[in-house]
């Protein structure tokens, strides 16, 4: 079983698995380390497009040899970012990569009807990846960056993509906990209405390939001393794979939190929904965050 993104480096390397990815305006450090490091483990081919020249300033400080990348050079950063994404959309990839660009012309891009990634009547959602010492697992979560306040239909869909990605990590049926502020059945939450709604659908099939249950507040989703102590039965709680939170403040107060307060985490994220896995990080990550959404997105790839 994957408990680490170590454990899923060693397997992507086991299994011989290598994809192309396409990472747009790649001309900075963090994604080309991040990106280099990828190759040098074995798990993709990476293109970079962006401004040749930045790439090699960026490759000659860090001592690494640019022509293990195949290089796009677009001096512009929107016509870079414009044509990373045909590359993946005409199939000349298999996971896309934002670079230096910003959040909101890498989904303009993504989201354009003619070159774009998202299916029609398609969703478009992000799921992360966290590894602590704090638990005795990795933990999947969604969404803290893409849908602000999901409704129920979307929280279906979400379900779904979390699912998928656990599996993906080798989680033959993920366990996934419906969060909100209190395990109790209470009519004044709304997320406690539909986490109990959403728990009822894993239970008769509606939702595929997870055991789910909810609501859960989080303590006792995640800590088995938690349900001993409020005398829960449950078949996810203390053991959750998935939290799939009721709206962006929760998750990403929760992703935030687990960055900059617990010692030891390790992260990953990348959007869904897309025709294919496309990592999502930000600028500012680090190129331990970058390297692992790219496994994740790697491990993702149908």
């Amino acid at each position: 079983m994957i408990k680490t993104f170590d454990d899923l480096f060693a397997q992507l390397k086991a299994k011989g698995v290598c994809k192309k990815m396409v990472a747009a305006w790649a001309v900075d450090d963090h994604t080309i380390e991040a990106a280099s490091k990828a190759v040098d483990l074995g798990f993709i081919e990476a293109v970079l497009v962006g401004d040749v020249d930045l790439m090699q300033k960026v490759c000659d400080g860090a001592g690494i040899d640019i022509a293990k990348f195949t290089v796009v050079d677009i001096k512009d950063e929107l016509k870079a970012v414009a044509e990373a994404v045909r590359m993946v959309h005409d199939g000349e990839g298999d996971v896309l990569m934002k670079g230096l660009c910003s959040t909101d012309k890498f989904l303009r891009a993504i989201l354009n009807k003619e070159t774009g990634l998202l299916p029609p009547k398609g969703l478009l959602s992000h799921v992360g990846v966290i590894e602590t010492p704090k638990y005795h697992k990795l933990m999947f979560i969604g969404d803290m960056a893409v849908i602000p306040q999901p409704d129920f239909r979307q929280k279906v869909k979400m379900a779904g993509y979390i699912t998928s990605v656990a599996q993906s990590f080798g989680i033959e049926k993920p366990k996934i906990a419906f969060i909100a502020a209190s395990e109790q059945m209470l009519d004044s939450m709304p997320a406690c209405i539909e986490g109990a709604m959403l728990a009822k659908m894993c239970d008769r099939g509606q939702i595929k390939g997870c055991i789910g249950d909810g609501p859960l507040a989080l303590d006792v989703a995640i800590d088995e001393e938690s349900v001993r102590i409020k005398k829960l039965v449950s078949p996810v709680a203390g053991d959750a794979d998935c939290l799939l939170f009721p709206n962006i403040e929760s998750a990403n107060v929760f992703w935030k939190t687990n960055t900059k307060l617990c010692d030891g985490v390790r992260q990953a994220g990348m959007l869904v929904g897309t025709k294919v896995p496309c990592v999502l990080a930000s600028r500012a990550d680090s190129v331990d965050v970058k390297l692992n959404s790219i496994a994740e997105a790697v491990a993702f790839v149908k």
